[in-house]
């Protein structure tokens, strides 16, 4: 099998790449990135191109299927930009893949995708994905959701897998995900246990899992014979007190809406690059149901949630990546003034 993955030198694209390399069912990796990393894993090779503006067919011919991983996460400042790489460049991934006569497209959508649903029960893949439209990121999610009832309805004789992960960590993730959503002004010492006595956070709850977890997600999306959404997550939801625990600080639960008016002040001063919105989204995501992806993908997480974000606070702390453009390791006080002076969080 040869498959093409757009997105592949970021979290989950790294981890899939691995994860394939060591499938004896898989005979080739194309890995496609804006920018060409360094890393030369077994049965893959590299090819640049931006998926909003390059022609995308070459790359996809003689594919027996594609993995659309690729999202772009900033500028937060500038929403039509994301738009226009994130919706737009989505929809040129599906028609080169209708175009190319690929016969299984797997897309990476999110919990980010659902509508507002409940803390106190999980929900299904038949959750309404309207997303919550104040976030640029959740808002994308949900159109491409949109896009690909289309696309099925008129591709009828395509498999297409959606797999909607929790949030995704790892250790060599870490430096990337500082970037684009704490930025320049998180020490990262600071996350050390112990140093920070107690953590004051509104009452969020969460579903993770880790990079090798989610691969293992996609790789069986490509081998199994399944079609539709799965939910993908490990245990246990996360909360503040989770959280904390990692710290080995105290949680102090605080009202949302003073956190996020600080946040919203850091925002629009650029010092950080986390949009408000993101709060608002993840106050009001559902809990989801993994039933389905554990019976008819045979998927069972290794890691658990705590596992996962405790590996990437480890990461956090070792300045971890990789040798590809988006997983650079944090190369300390230069690269942050870099980061600062060209706006917390972008990166070209």
């Amino acid at each position: 099998m040869r498959v093409v993955i757009v997105g592949a030198s970021g979290n989950i694209g790294t981890s899939l790449v691995e994860a394939l390399s060591r499938d004896g069912q898989i005979t080739s990796v194309l890995g496609l990135a804006r920018r060409r990393p360094d890393w030369h894993p077994g049965k893959t090779e590299w090819a640049e191109a931006d998926i909003a503006t390059d022609d995308l067919g070459p790359h996809f011919r003689n594919a027996d299927a594609v993995v659309h991983l690729a999202w772009r996460f900033q500028p937060t400042h500038d929403p039509i930009r994301t738009w226009h790489s994130n919706v737009l460049g989505g929809i040129r991934v599906f028609q080169a893949v209708a175009d190319a006569g690929v016969p299984t497209l797997v897309y990476s959508s999110s919990v980010g995708a659902y509508s507002p649903g409940p803390k106190d029960r999980r929900v299904d893949e038949t959750w309404p994905t309207h997303g919550w439209p104040a976030a640029a990121y959740s808002r994308e999610k949900a159109y491409l959701e949109r896009v690909l009832d289309t696309f099925e309805r008129e591709h009828a004789d395509r498999r297409v897998v959606r797999l909607r992960p929790g949030f995704v960590f790892k250790g060599q993730a870490a430096s990337e995900q500082r970037r684009l959503f704490a930025g320049p002004l998180l020490p990262n010492p600071l996350v050390r246990p112990g140093l920070v006595p107690i953590l004051p956070a509104p009452p969020v709850e969460f579903q993770a899992l880790h990079s090798l977890d989610a691969a293992e997600a996609f790789r069986l999306a490509l081998m199994k014979d399944v079609s539709g959404p799965f939910n993908i997550a490990a245990e246990p939801v996360l909360d503040v007190p989770a959280l904390a625990g990692l710290l080995g600080a105290r949680a102090v639960r605080v009202p949302t809406w003073p956190v996020r008016g600080l946040l919203a002040a850091a925002w629009h001063l650029r010092l950080v690059p986390a949009s408000p919105d993101l709060l608002d989204l993840v106050s009001r995501l559902p809990l989801m149901d993994t039933t389905r992806a554990r019976r008819e993908l045979g998927w069972s997480p290794r890691h658990s949630a705590l596992d996962a974000v405790s590996e990437f606070l480890d990461g956090l702390r070792a300045g971890a990546g990789m040798d590809t453009p988006p997983l650079a390791p944090d190369t300390g006080r230069p690269q942050r003034i870099r980061e600062l002076v060209s706006r917390a969080g972008h990166r070209p």
